[in-house]
């Protein structure tokens, strides 16, 4: 049976970000990004705190994650390729593979695997159909393109154990799903797990929650979903922004944190471009880190 979420989201940043995105929890923070403007953001633990810049690129920033034992460094989805940020502010390059495409594109959306593996997908700017591609990282520091063919690379998400990836194309609607080979990081697949019909909105960042249920956020659809891992419709929280672009679950609180962005509305609202808070029926493990060596 389906439920909708009775208490609202309300808003926790008034960012008024373009394009804020990639939201994960870190230890005691959560970190989030504004792709467009290429900003790293921190927020502590608690209410009433107040966000910080931990970084500012020259390059559109998709995601983060933190490198094990190595506090303050990040492997980072941003310009062209994959890199490592240190905390001092300075980028050291592992490859830019998106440099050399035939249409302008960057880097979106990554996360790290339960196994210290980094994923991140691109797309071009114009949207260009096939354009996007999806890159693994290994721990040597490799990063290989995993998957090509697909639109906009949006929110991959690992169940617990590893095993299993979902990946959405947000421009076509769908959220494929993979078996993964946890020794080595080659996928199995893909098959369609969902497909939103083109008046739903689409399926934007994602993450599996400690019940090995998918959250999804829904851009165009002002609403947040959760699936059973049989692609059953769970739950859904409607949000005061058009466009929420990630999900993240407290590890301990029931609490959910969604990132939003202002771009390309016309009549952006308060909420639009803001961090929003709402309780949450679940709880996940916070963000895995990528191990190097």
């Amino acid at each position: 049976m389906t439920s909708t979420a009775k208490q609202p989201a309300t808003i926790a940043v008034e960012g008024g970000y373009e394009l804020a995105e990639g939201g994960r929890w870190t230890g005691d923070r959560y970190v989030y990004v504004d792709i467009l403007s290429g900003r790293l953001f921190e927020l502590p633990a608690g209410t009433g705190q107040t966000p910080r810049q931990l970084a500012r690129l020259d390059v559109p920033l998709g995601a983060v994650a933190p490198v094990r034992d190595r506090p303050g460094d990040w492997i980072v989805a941003a310009g062209t390729g994959i890199a490592l940020l240190g905390s001092d502010g300075v980028l050291q390059w592992l490859d830019r593979p998106e440099a050399h495409t035939t249409v302008p594109s960057r880097m979106n959306d990554g996360v790290a695997d339960p196994g210290g593996r980094f994923w991140a997908g691109s797309m071009a700017y114009d949207a260009t159909r096939g354009a996007g591609s999806l890159y693994r990282t290994d721990h040597d520091g490799t990063v290989t393109r995993v998957l090509d063919g697909l639109t906009i690379a949006n929110g991959p998400a690992f169940t617990a154990d590893g095993t299993t990836m979902y990946l959405a194309d947000t421009a076509d609607g769908i959220i494929h799903r993979f078996r993964v080979d946890p020794a080595t990081g080659d996928l199995t697949g893909p098959e369609t797990f969902v497909r939103f019909r083109s008046d739903e909105g689409s399926p934007d960042g994602t993450t599996v929650d400690d019940e090995g249920c998918l959250w999804v956020a829904v851009w165009g659809g002002g609403e947040i979903r959760r699936y059973q891992a049989d692609g059953c419709l769970l739950h859904t929280l409607k949000v005061p922004s058009p466009q929420p672009t990630s999900v993240c679950l407290h590890p301990s609180d029931f609490r959910i944190l969604i990132t939003t962005a202002r771009y390309g509305l016309t009549h952006p609202t308060k909420a639009s471009g803001a961090v929003l808070s709402a309780p949450a029926p679940a709880r996940a493990p916070e963000t895995g880190h990528w191990r190097h060596g």
